[in-house]
């Protein structure tokens, strides 16, 4: 049983994991399009700054002003944070050797620089885009993750589904390495006539979590898990 966790500030989310995720650990969010996959990291990065912790937020698609603006039509007081304690940077994944050299060497760096206790990489899935072989992307995911698992920090990445599996990863990778897999789907009713918002703990090493499929809304302010709910 590890006592000490890091919340998600997802009360729902974070009951089904124990109390939230353990410290210094990988985890992912696993998503098809609109399932609010950057609402989850952002709540994530955001419970951390309420609780003084220093973040880092790598988007590989979003701008920075983007970003800050996404956290403050949520009515946060981000702008408190910016530069402070929180860094949001772009990194542009289309520079093959820009982008990995960014990611894989500058990432860890930075961590020590700021002192950031969480990071957000949204998505993870752009940067094993990269990579041209599936044996490349699979040498240079595990030397990526091996790094980070260094740093003094708990990493959260986003990933997209496979277009033809929506309970993989992009690349069926990421969920291997992580830690923590969350996935995010949707759930059609029998009639075709309803459709939910789904979240699924899939795995979390080193801890015992709720398997059970629940359904959540993505609202103004946040994520809202509805754990005493069925999807059905």
């Amino acid at each position: 049983m590890i006592a000490e966790r890091v919340k998600m500030g997802i009360p729902g989310l974070d009951r089904m994991m124990g109390g939230g995720l353990i410290p210094g650990t990988i985890n992912v969010i696993v998503g098809s399009y609109g399932t609010g996959k950057t609402t989850f990291a952002t709540q994530f990065l955001w419970e951390g700054l309420q609780q003084g912790e220093k973040a880092i937020y790598i988007s590989l698609e979003e701008n920075e002003d983007r970003i800050y603006a996404y956290m403050a039509e949520k009515g946060w007081d981000i702008e408190k944070y910016r530069g402070v304690a929180l860094t949001v940077l772009k990194f542009v994944p289309y520079d093959f050797n820009l982008a990995i050299n960014s990611i894989k060497n500058e990432l860890p760096v930075l961590i020590r620089q700021i002192g950031a206790t969480r990071v957000v990489v949204d998505p993870i899935s752009l940067f094993e885009d990269l990579f041209d072989t599936a044996a490349t992307r699979r040498q240079e995911m595990f030397r990526f993750v091996d790094n980070l698992r260094t740093q003094n920090c708990t990493i959260l990445m986003t990933s997209e589904t496979d277009k033809d599996d929506p309970y993989s990863s992009r690349h069926n990778l990421i969920e291997y390495l992580a830690d923590t897999v969350i996935l995010l789907r949707y759930a059609r009713s029998d009639a075709q006539t309803d459709v939910h918002l789904t979240l699924e703990v899939v795995k979390m090493r080193r801890s015992a979590h709720s398997r059970e499929i629940k359904p959540y809304e993505i609202q103004q302010d946040g994520v809202l898990v509805y754990t005493d709910a069925n999807v059905f």
